[in-house]
C-alpha cells in the first residue's frame, strides 16, 4: 500500500507567524506555490497560509491606492494574522488513498504532513497529479509491451 511519504513533497518553503504578507506573497510567487505552512523556529506547525488568504487580505487594486502604499500596508500585515491555524494534518504513514479522500470531501488544496508535531512535509493536489501521470504511463507501457 502506497503511504503519504512515498509522494509527499519534502523541499517545503516555510514562514514564519511574524513574516509579513509581503513576505509571503513574494515566496509564493517566486516559488510557484500556493500553500505556505507557518512554523516555529524548531519546525513545530502552528498553521498554513493559502493563495486565497492572502487575496483576501490585499487590497483591492481598485482601491485608490497606489503601489508603494499597497506594498507598505502588506508589510505591516503579520501572517499570523491571516494564516489558518484549524488545519486538517496528516502522518508520513497515512495510506495515500485515505490522504486522497480527504482532499476531495473536504476540497483541500493540501494536507501538511507531520511527524510528532514537527513538520515534515506536504501533499497537494499536484503530488497526485503526478502520481496518475506515472500510472498512465506504466499503464500504456504495459500495453504496449503485449
Amino acid at each position: 500500500m502506497l503511504k503519504v511519504k512515498d509522494i509527499m513533497t519534502t523541499d517545503i518553503f516555510t514562514l514564519k507567524e511574524t513574516d509579513n504578507l509581503a513576505l509571503a506573497r513574494s515566496v509564493m510567487n517566486l516559488a510557484r506555490v500556493r500553500h505556505i505552512p507557518v512554523v516555529k523556529e524548531n519546525m513545530s506547525f502552528i498553521g498554513l497560509l493559502t493563495h486565497r488568504d492572502i487575496l483576501g487580505a490585499t487590497v483591492s487594486w481598485l482601491a485608490d491606492v497606489d503601489r508603494h502604499t499597497r506594498e507598505e500596508i502588506d508589510q505591516g500585515i503579520p501572517v499570523m494574522e491571516i494564516m489558518n491555524t484549524k488545519v486538517r494534518t496528516v502522518s508520513p504513514n497515512n495510506s495515500l488513498r485515505d490522504c486522497a479522500a480527504l482532499l476531495l470531501e473536504h476540497k483541500y488544496g493540501c494536507l501538511p504532513v507531520l511527524e510528532e508535531e514537527k513538520l515534515v512535509g506536504i501533499i497537494t493536489e499536484a503530488d497526485f497529479l503526478e502520481l496518475t501521470i506515472s500510472l498512465l504511463d506504466a499503464l500504456e507501457q504495459s500495453d504496449h509491451d503485449r
